[in-house]
């Protein structure tokens, strides 16, 4: 007999564990399928690792975004402290910044403002310690806090606690189709050289940059939004940062790339190019590498090359068609149509807004679906 959700998520990113551990928290039967055998291995496992509200958001004024999220990074220093931690970041300021000292200032007081959590300006005497940081035309360095985490072990660990209260995860599972009709959604998933069937009442496709791919696969086949997809790529080099991390202007462009920490040595990104290929062929351009290696050099003393590359990672963002990627708005799309209104699509979404991204998505959902009891309250729910 074919197994009977209430839900079917299509997707074990973080996106799709957040709204797996929201619909199990609400009471909800889940079952999440997900292409690579465990969570997070597609796209949340590329990100810039920070759990943070995007400091650079309120140039675009996207300050709801921005508040969302920090709230979200206040709840998870209280549920998951074993995996976000506050570490220091570094805003230089120089003669030929584009961003003046009274500008970071300004944004710097909003963000203190918004996470309750203040700033400083260190000063000169100490410019010296900053890691080998250039302080020619040098004007200020602010100090202010955000947070780092471990991105697809913060992955695994949502859908650990979405499995905890009794979603069900299959891995190694590519959705081969889905047919909707009169309240239940029939589909066909492969695993191994198996297809094996399962059915549920709605479908949340949260596959990331796969999104549109699998809207493919599901009759009646909803619209799909105008999205482009746009490439990050980091790059690993040797080394350590003894006093935090440091968000840089790129000398290019003037985009925001930042210099962080992590296990296996210093980590710079990230970059922003249009994607065209396949989601299942993504790798670090060359011109991206050499980008960040250039970003590095400008500030920090002594300089890299090519072959000081250790590793170099690049994944994917969906983000609304139009404009410039960097200024482009980084808030949730929770998609849905009248072709298929039992279809929900999630697309783009930060790693640090997943639960507040799933909690909405289980709430539009909850119309479509019989009332069930609620488990738990996902805000206050700790991590394992």
């Amino acid at each position: 007999m074919t197994a009977l959700h209430d839900i079917l998520i299509v997707g074990g990113g973080i996106q799709g564990a957040g709204c797996a551990q929201a619909a199990a928290a609400a009471g909800y039967s889940v079952a999440v399928l997900d292409k690579y055998d465990r969570p997070g291995l597609g796209t949340s496992c590329k990100s810039s690792k920070l759990i943070h509200g995007g400091l650079r958001y309120l140039e675009t004024a996207q300050i709801k975004l921005v508040y969302e999220c920090l709230s979200e990074r206040s709840l998870l220093l209280r549920n998951a402290p074993h995996l976000v931690k506050l570490e220091p970041f570094y805003i230089p300021v120089y003669k030929n910044s584009m961003r003046k000292p009274w500008m970071i200032w300004l944004g710097l007081a909003l963000y203190a403002l918004l996470s309750g959590k203040g700033f400083s300006k260190i000063p000169k005497k100490k410019w010296g310690e900053l890691d080998g940081l250039n302080t020619k035309g040098l004007l200020a360095v602010y100090q202010y806090y955000d947070g780092q985490t471990d991105d697809q072990r913060l992955t695994e660990t949502v859908m650990c606690s979405a499995q905890q209260l009794g979603a069900k995860f299959i891995s190694s599972a590519e959705l081969v189709s889905a047919q909707c009709s009169a309240g239940l959604c029939k589909a066909v998933y492969q695993q191994g050289d198996e297809q094996k069937q399962i059915s549920a009442k709605i479908i949340i496709n949260a596959a990331g940059p796969w999104v549109n791919l699998v809207l493919q696969r599901i009759i009646p086949k909803p619209q799909p939004a105008d999205m482009d997809l746009v490439l990050g790529t980091h790059i690993v080099v040797p080394g350590s940062l003894e006093q935090g991390m440091y968000y840089m202007e790129a000398p290019q462009d003037r985009r925001a790339v930042f210099v962080l920490s992590q296990p296996d040595g210093i980590m710079i990104g990230t970059t922003e190019t249009a994607f065209h290929g396949s989601p299942d062929q993504v790798d670090p351009p060359e011109s991206d590498i050499e980008y960040l290696i250039e970003v590095y050099n400008h500030y920090f003393n002594p300089p890299i090359c090519r072959s000081d590359v250790k590793r170099a990672f690049a994944g994917l963002r969906v983000l609304p068609t139009g404009g410039d990627a960097f200024s482009r708005s980084r808030e949730i799309v929770i998609h849905t149509d009248a072709i298929n209104p039992q279809v929900f699509t999630v697309y783009g979404g930060k790693l640090t807004a997943y639960r507040a991204t799933g909690e909405r998505v289980t709430k539009l959902v909850k119309h479509l679906l019989p009332k069930r009891e609620q488990q738990a309250d996902v805000k206050c729910l700790r991590l394992p």
